[in-house]
């Protein structure tokens, strides 16, 4: 099997709890709350600056050339495509970014990736960020064939459910299947990519909880 074949594989129990997670049914039943979309974007907003700092340093860290391109297009592929997005979402929706502070387990999830990038060899980075990349592809490429009742949900799932997206998935599946790694250098992406997974749940799952801190992080910042 492949690496990433053998990574995927690891996670099948995360993957099919997060396509039966009820945020995404009701998304796609159209009937999910408002209120928790919003939250999710603007988390998601959050989410995406601090992701293109770990791809920043996984660029530095990268053995060629062409692997540091490809992770400084995808710094600037978020920037456009995907901050657009929610950038559309928070005008439609009236939302004011000053009201809200990053969640617990936004917090958390970042704060790994990041630390992961700054501390281990490049290919880790690799399968740290990775699941992002690639959950997303598969629940896009998913949700695409049910397409959600409520147009402005469908409008995300488009997004994530394209070619062009999951091309760039691809060319970072392909750094993984092209490194050679021991068993115990394998664990060690598994660790990380795994927990990275386990991340993606928790991230859908905080915003249909609505999750905050007991107490504001920010005293200025109510919601």
């Amino acid at each position: 099997m492949k690496n990433s074949e053998r990574l995927w594989s690891s996670i099948l129990d995360i993957y099919n709890s997060i396509l039966n997670h009820p945020f995404l049914v009701e998304l796609v039943n159209g009937n999910l709350d408002e209120e928790k979309f919003i939250y999710y974007i603007v988390q998601d907003y959050m989410y995406l600056r601090e992701f293109s700092k770990a791809l920043a340093l996984l660029s530095a860290k990268a053995d060629s050339e062409e692997h540091s391109a490809l992770f400084i297009t995808h710094i600037q592929d978020a920037i456009k495509v995907e901050k657009a997005l929610h950038k559309y979402y928070i005008k439609e929706f009236g939302v004011n970014l000053e009201n809200y502070e990053m969640s617990p387990t936004n917090l958390a999830y970042t704060s790994y990736l990041l630390a992961v990038a700054y501390s281990r060899p490049f290919i880790e980075v690799v399968s740290a960020v990775l699941p992002c990349y690639w959950i997303y592809m598969e629940v896009g490429k998913e949700l695409l064939k049910k397409g959600s009742k409520n147009p402005i949900y469908q409008k995300w799932i488009d997004t994530y459910g394209g070619e062009e997206y999951e091309r760039g998935v691809r060319a970072v599946i392909s750094i993984l299947d092209n490194e050679n790694v021991s068993e115990k250098e394998f664990n060690e992406l598994k660790k990380h990519f795994r927990t990275a997974s386990v991340y993606e749940y928790m991230f859908w799952d905080s915003a249909y909880r609505l999750e905050k801190f007991p107490f504001n992080v920010e005293k200025n910042k109510g919601v």
